[in-house]
């Protein structure tokens, strides 16, 4: 039995988004899986990508017969404005007539806008995943995870992402080793360490439009080794730790605490790659002592500073001796 992998693509798609799925289940195919896949577009005919490479020969949806795996792949474009009527009259469709329902990055935005995702788990590009809860709230959203499966959708993480998806639908299509073949293949892992909180760039804040807040959170920003323990801020502001937490509720969506823990998180992270040993980026950062520096690194990004600084300080590998 051949497995009909159909792939929705439009006029700025993400390459890589494409190209790596893709890739899985073409290896998988050479191995005697049984895949066959094909690009499909809104209308058909060529598509663009975003670096420029043409998709050509494209089929439209009324052309695709029956699938038994989609894949929506993404584009930043989809995070930043309303997806367009026509992608999601194709995805509709095409989703209609599948077995299972995947996406890319922000492919989940596509979903998402179809109601499809609607009270269940789903996950998007780290940098956003925040616009994908606030645009579709009935959408439970894990900003951490590589991918995520509910029933029959399935959804990753930004880009390369979508390479560890693929991976997992061949695994639970024909069992662990077949999808090991592959990653052995693709020099990948089957599962990385960690979630994708640990690619994230510097901590982003959103705007405050307050005064007395952008005022707290710039001096953080500014100093994390100061103290900026809840009381601390406070006082500076002349209110109360309640009024300080309603404050930081309504327009952070966090708590005091828990802000000023990201942003010595941020600080350390660089510390650690500009150099700083272990003990100096807790103390510079405001983290305190080893200990902290390690328990805030692994509750947060699922890996040890060590490591961290090993995966993301240089892409040169150790000179051999």
């Amino acid at each position: 039995m051949t497995r009909r992998v159909g792939f929705l693509v439009f006029d700025a798609v993400t390459l890589l988004d494409v190209s790596g799925p893709l890739e899985v289940f073409d290896q998988a195919a050479r191995r005697g899986h049984g895949y066959g896949t094909f690009l499909v577009s809104p209308h058909g005919g060529p598509v663009t990508t975003s670096a420029g490479v043409v998709l050509a020969a494209t089929a439209a949806p009324g052309d695709a017969g029956e699938l038994d795996t989609l894949v929506v792949a993404g584009a930043d474009r989809l995070a930043g404005e309303e997806v367009d009527g026509a992608l999601l009259e194709a995805a509709g469709v095409l989703a209609g007539r599948a077995r299972r329902v995947a996406s890319v990055c922000t492919g989940a935005f596509v979903l998402a806008g179809l109601g499809l995702l609607d009270g269940r788990r789903a996950t998007t590009h780290w940098r956003h995943a925040r616009a994908l809860a606030l645009r579709h709230p009935r959408v439970r959203v894990e900003a951490d995870a590589l991918h995520v499966r509910d029933g029959r959708f399935h959804t990753s993480a930004g880009i390369s992402a979508g390479i560890d998806l693929a991976l997992a639908l061949v695994e639970q299509d024909h069992g662990p080793e077949a999808a090991r073949g592959i990653a052995r293949e693709l020099v990948v892992f089957m599962q990385r360490p960690g979630g994708q909180s640990q690619f994230s760039a510097a901590l982003a804040t959103p705007p405050v439009r307050g005064d007395l807040l952008r005022s707290l959170t710039a001096a953080v920003l500014a100093d994390p080794s100061a103290d900026h323990s809840p009381s601390a801020m406070a006082a500076t502001a002349c209110v109360s730790t309640r009024h300080l937490s309603r404050l930081f509720r309504a327009e952070l969506r966090t708590t005091p605490a828990r802000w000023v823990e990201r942003v010595r998180l941020d600080r350390a992270r660089q510390l650690l790659l500009d150099g700083h040993g272990i003990a100096s980026a807790a103390r510079l950062s405001g983290l305190g002592s080893d200990e902290t520096l390690r328990r805030v690194f692994a509750r947060h990004l699922g890996i040890t500073p060590t490591e961290y600084r090993r995966r993301f300080g240089t892409t040169d590998p150790p000179a051999s001796e």
